[in-house]
């Protein structure tokens, strides 16, 4: 563009027309006239650049965020508006958001930031995001919605995501959400709260197709048609006998191949797989896994039909409990992301206190090899070799072991054979390594009696932290605690003592 300063006159050259004609058509802007329009000043015309450009740069953010979800620049694009306090802008740029997305967005929010977020939304909430939330974040932005919207959101959500939402909130919160809702969405949230946590009761939605044994492919087709209280998604419909259980179930894909006057009992399956309302959801996930289950009909004590559990229930599940497994390995909760600085304080001090007095029993032992370690330095300079090697070789058996028996790999059948391997694994890392760490210390020192006595003890210990890593998660799963919960601090524990003892023990016999 070129400004005349004695004209004051601002024209857009030919050039540079199409640029600006294609910025101006974003927004539905006559060009011809855009383009030859006059601007009395300079001033005038550079804030109209960066109007455009701003507008641009919303479309651009608003159409990607439609297209490929929460990128990077949606995120920036939110940031800014929010530190410009912008609402109109901002609405522009979470409303295409996917619900998923949204929840995202709000999580990686400050308190401040999600309450603006959710304000901004208003009635417009979807209710899918109170679903996607994490428990801690969704406890937080609750009072900030209205009980229109809540109730609103709650009734358009399927009975498992209901539950869900009531499940991670406390009680006080609980009863607010009930006073919101109708008479039978409060007895259906009930009756699934009264399940234990973590069981298939919480985790099935009431919604549920099912039709009688005697029903023909057409009755059954036309049930589709227009019956209301279906749900949204579905893939299978379950054949009921006359006390309301399950005989079998009929995929859509079999209904619909299949002639109007045909019995749905003579094309149904009729080996499947029940979900007793009882059952831990980790082993629903196991079920679904194993057989390929896309839903599985969920019945009580006396076989009857009270919901239905699909995969992509069963998906959620599997993640939370890998991730639970993980956090658990490294002395963590799931909510520590999203937690308060004095909750994720409280909650890492009890693991911290039981390391701490791991750290001194170690201490301990390296306190009673003093006079050993005064009349040899080299000794104190060589401990942290065999202690670390240990741990990592125990950390990495025991990492394995917890896998495998989170995925019912690892059973009494083949548990033997497992310490044995792994055993073996230590004894041969434990040779290796050992040479490399007595050629270094040979080196360093030149004391050859130093670097086989350091030889020594990495392969005791490498032997130990195989075998310990691979025992103390089965020794736990045995005794009913989560091997995930305190494999690392007994193991770690073992390498140290028996590393510093080892090593210690071997140069004070040998050595002085």
């Amino acid at each position: 563009m070129s400004y005349d300063p004695e004209k004051e006159n601002l024209t857009i050259p030919e050039s540079e027309q199409l640029v600006t004609a294609k910025a101006l058509n974003i927004f539905g802007q006559n060009l011809e006239k855009k383009t030859n329009l006059k601007f009395s000043t300079g001033k005038r015309l550079r804030a109209r650049i960066r109007v455009l450009e701003a507008e641009v740069a919303e479309f651009q953010s608003s159409e990607s965020a439609r297209l490929y979800g929460l990128t990077s620049e949606v995120e920036r694009a939110v940031a800014k508006a929010i530190s410009e306090e912008n609402g109109h802008r901002l609405y522009r740029l979470i409303k295409p958001l996917h619900p998923a997305d949204f929840a995202d967005l709000i999580e990686r929010h400050s308190y401040t930031e999600r309450r603006l977020l959710v304000t901004i939304v208003g009635k417009n909430f979807d209710p899918e995001i109170l679903a996607e939330l994490d428990e801690a974040v969704r406890e937080e932005i609750i009072p900030y919605l209205s009980n229109e919207v809540l109730s609103s959101s709650l009734a358009s959500l399927p009975t498992d995501d209901t539950i869900g939402v009531f499940g991670g909130l406390g009680e006080e919160e609980q009863e607010r959400l009930l006073s919101s809702i109708s008479e039978d969405g409060r007895i259906l949230v009930e009756e699934g709260l009264a399940y234990e946590e973590d069981t298939a009761g919480r985790l099935m939605q009431r919604e549920v197709v099912s039709v009688p044994r005697n029903w023909t492919v057409g009755q059954t087709v036309d049930f589709l048609r227009i019956s209301p209280g279906l749900p949204v998604d579905f893939y299978d419909i379950f054949i009921l006998d006359r006390d309301r259980s399950p005989l079998g179930k009929l995929s859509l894909s079999n209904l619909l191949r299949t002639k109007r006057p045909v019995l749905v009992e003579h094309i149904m399956e009729r080996k499947f797989h029940r979900v007793l309302v009882h059952m831990d959801q980790e082993d629903v996930a196991m079920l679904f896994r194993k057989y390929g289950l896309v839903s599985a009909p969920v019945v009580d004590e006396k076989e009857k039909l009270v919901g239905m559990i699909t995969v992509d229930d069963v998906v959620d599940v599997i993640d939370e409990e890998a991730e639970e497994d993980l956090m658990r390995l490294g002395g963590v909760v799931e909510d520590d992301l999203h937690g308060s600085l004095v909750s994720t304080t409280r909650l890492r001090f009890s693991w911290l206190a039981i390391n701490l007095m791991t750290a001194i029993i170690a201490s301990l032992v390296i306190g009673a090899f003093g006079a050993t370690i005064e009349k040899m330095v080299a000794l104190a300079v060589l401990m942290p070799l065999v202690a670390s090697m240990g741990g990592n070789a125990g950390t990495q058996s025991l990492t394995v072991a917890v896998r495998a028996l989170a995925m019912r790999e690892l059973t009494t059948t083949n548990a033997s054979k497992f310490v044995i391997k792994e055993t073996a694994v230590g004894f041969f890392n434990g040779v290796v390594f050992a040479c490399i760490a007595g050629i270094v210390s040979w080196l360093w020192f030149g004391d050859l009696q130093i670097a086989a006595v350091l030889a020594t003890a990495m392969i005791i210990n490498l032997i130990i932290a195989g075998l310990f890593g691979a025992l103390i998660p089965i020794g736990l799963k045995r005794l009913n605690f989560d091997p995930a919960i305190g494999s690392s601090v007994f193991v770690t524990t073992v390498t140290d003592v028996v590393g510093f003892f080892s090593f210690l023990g071997l140069a004070a016999y040998f050595l002085i």
